[in-house]
């Protein structure tokens, strides 16, 4: 049956709204490609693309600075805080979702009252802490006080909340301990909120400015973001060889979700699910 041209109006009129937000949305990403192939000289004469393209920016880049080493070293600490997180997380929200217990309530009202907290309000106690334990200038000082998310305990409070109990029991039954009903019964169940959770962790972590800035002093330890940084001068500012290495660091971010994409749309609308 044929639609009526008032529909094909409408969802035409959709359509269109949706190629413009689309063209706004990638106009930053054109921007900073643009950016990339262009010299210092030609960076605000030209809006988009100049005339003239160089590779001088991605050149300096490798040869300037150690890239390639900091790449590395996001990437481990990206990646062991996602493992930390994701354990911990899954555990603490399997415990909150199947589990009755005295103080629970208090517990996740608790716990929900530490997400109102600015994370900036904690940092000088939580320098003052890292200090005392003598984690100044290291991975731990990094991925310790990140190993517990509170945001991703009560995202997967609220998926592990619908995997029956009768699937428990039955893992029971068969003599399972509790630990082996959590991994092998429920997580290979919440695959989609995994998926969801290691995305999210993984550009919290990835993208981490402030904290890294304030604890690394070690050169050969900087994450991406920090590295990055040193880039701008008080004097000059290299902006071709930062928007060069900021192309790139997106880079790793948009393989992870296209990676995840299916499992990341799937964990947050099971997530949003009523339990």
């Amino acid at each position: 049956m044929s639609k009526s041209p008032a529909v094909r109006l409408g969802r035409g009129f959709v359509y269109l709204i949706l190629a413009v937000g689309a063209i706004l949305t990638l106009v930053p990403l054109v921007w900073l490609v643009a950016s990339t192939t262009k010299s210092n000289d030609d960076m605000f004469h030209y809006t988009f693309f100049a005339p003239h393209f160089t590779a001088v920016n991605f050149t300096s880049l490798f040869t300037k600075m150690p890239f390639v080493n900091y790449i590395m070293n996001s990437l481990f600490v990206a990646s062991t805080t996602v493992l930390v997180q994701l354990f911990f997380s899954s555990l603490a929200g399997f415990a909150l979702a199947k589990y009755e217990f005295k103080g629970k309530r208090v517990i996740i009202v608790i716990m929900l009252s530490t997400m109102l907290i600015p994370g900036q309000v904690l940092m000088a106690p939580l320098y003052e802490l890292i200090n005392h334990l003598g984690m100044m200038d290291s991975w731990s000082g990094l991925i310790v006080p990140g190993a517990v998310s509170v945001f991703g305990i009560f995202l997967f409070r609220q998926s592990i909340m619908q995997v029956p109990n009768e699937l428990l029991q039955a893992g029971r039954i068969d003599g399972c301990s509790e630990f082996r009903i959590y991994w092998d019964i429920v997580m290979p169940v919440s695959r989609p909120m995994i998926g969801a959770f290691c995305l999210i962790s993984f550009m919290g972590s990835w993208n981490s400015f402030l904290w890294p800035q304030i604890i690394l002093h070690n050169r050969t330890l900087y994450t991406l973001p920090v590295a990055l940084n040193q880039l701008r001068d008080l004097y000059s500012n290299q902006y071709g060889t930062l928007m060069a290495g900021t192309l790139l660091s997106i880079l790793p971010v948009v393989i992870l979700f296209l990676l995840l994409q299916k499992e990341f749309v799937a964990g947050l609308t099971a997530g949003a699910v009523k339990g």
